[in-house]
Parts: structure tokens; sequence; C-alpha cells
């Protein structure tokens, strides 16, 4: 544990943003986690929708910093083409 109160502060400081990160990436994995149940129940409006709404949630995780933009776009991709397949 730091003895000095600015390492005190910052850790304070590092705890309550690590806990709002995890807090942040847990919404993201909900939204995905929907998008997939939607997918497997076989309702594709459905899936569309909740896409939709995931994808803002994806987008802003990588603006923020807290996921890499490729596991983001693999994410997006992956979801879309599973809704597309079943449109067709």
């Amino acid at each position: 544990m730091a003895n000095i109160k600015s390492a005190i502060k910052r850790a304070r400081q590092a705890e309550k943003r690590r806990q709002h990160n995890v807090a942040l990436k847990s919404d993201m994995r909900t939204a995905i986690k929907k998008v997939v149940k939607a997918i497997d129940a076989g309702d594709a409006d459905s899936a569309g929708s909740l896409y939709k709404q995931a994808v803002p949630t994806i987008d802003s995780m990588v603006n923020k910093g807290l996921v890499h933009r490729n596991k983001a776009a693999r994410h997006k991709s992956r979801l879309n083409q599973a809704i597309r397949r079943l449109q067709a």
C-alpha cells in the first residue's frame, strides 16, 4: 500500500476508474449477448434492432480505449454476418 498522499490518491483514483471500465465492458458484453440470443432464437427482426443498439456501445468502448478497434470490428462483423444468414 502507498504511504505518500499523492500515491494514495492515485491508487484510489485508479481503482475507481477500473470499476467504471469494468462496468462499461460488462455493458458491451451484455449488448453482444442479447444479439446472440436473438440470433439463436431465429428472430431476425429482433436481432437486427438489438444489433443497431449494440453497435454504438461497441464503438464507444473503442473510443474510450477499453477495446481494440479490430476486436470491435470483428464482433460487429460476425454479428452482422449471422443476422444476414437468418434473413436469407
